[in-house]
């Protein structure tokens, strides 16, 4: 990903002020095969990253798939940071395919495109068999099962370990490890130490410094839990 040559950047307006997003503006991000994480804080930027490249894509920012009516015919969506507007993908020679994006937050609204998509007009709507399951059956549906995923040659998510158990977040790592293995390529934001330690995974973690590669035991979010897991009390004690 880089920036357009004649697109502007503001490091004094969000949110080119997030430290991850001028970087991204003025060096580029590039994409290795196989998994890449972007770890961070709240507000470190990681999803407006993630959105951004999904709708460079082609995909719909609430989710979905670019060569799929449930993500291509709604159109772009509102680039609510004005971000993709400003960025092109430089792809390698013969790179070409779907990209797919699921973020936790807006998987039911897409669930809900799923009926309207497939829906004749007559009668009401039937209720789509993901909003028969759990958040994080409907999730892992999607993650672990469907063709929308096996077929994408970019896979792109969105803090999946919110709606997941732990045996779930390890069956999603060994699908997105299968993935890479296949030649695909995979943007995930995520606050899980479980799915960062993915063998072979592209750490990035997302501060005041920027985006910085980083060994997964040096990882801010590993530390913290490592910290909190050892003596909870330690914690809470601190609390008002």
């Amino acid at each position: 990903m880089e920036r357009h040559p004649d697109a502007a950047v503001d490091p004094a307006a969000w949110p080119d002020s997030i430290p991850a997003v001028t970087q991204l503006l003025t060096e580029g991000l590039e994409l290795p095969a196989g998994v890449t994480f972007l770890v961070g804080a709240n507000g470190a930027g990681k999803s407006t990253i993630v959105e951004a490249v999904a709708e460079v894509l082609g995909v719909h920012p609430e989710g979905g798939s670019s060569a799929h009516r449930a993500g291509a015919d709604r159109g772009r969506g509102a680039d609510r940071s004005g971000l993709a507007a400003r960025l092109r993908a430089v792809r390698s020679p013969g790179r070409r395919g779907s990209a797919f994006f699921l973020r936790a937050e807006t998987a039911h609204r897409f669930y809900t495109y799923l009926e309207d998509a497939g829906h004749d007009g007559e009668g009401p709507p039937p209720v789509h068999p993901l909003h028969r399951l759990s958040h994080g059956e409907g999730f892992g549906e999607v993650l672990l099962r469907s063709r929308w995923v096996r077929e994408a040659s970019v896979l792109l998510l969105d803090e999946p370990e919110s709606a997941l158990s732990f045996e779930n977040q390890l069956l999603l790592g060994a699908s997105l490890a299968q993935l890479a293995g296949q030649g695909r390529q995979v943007l995930c934001a995520t606050h899980s130490p479980l799915l960062t330690a993915l063998p072979g995974a592209h750490v990035l973690q997302l501060d005041e410094r920027g985006a910085t590669a980083v060994e997964w035991e040096e990882l801010d979010l590993v530390r913290e839990w490592r910290f909190f897991l050892d003596a909870p009390q330690r914690y809470w004690r601190h609390l008002p």
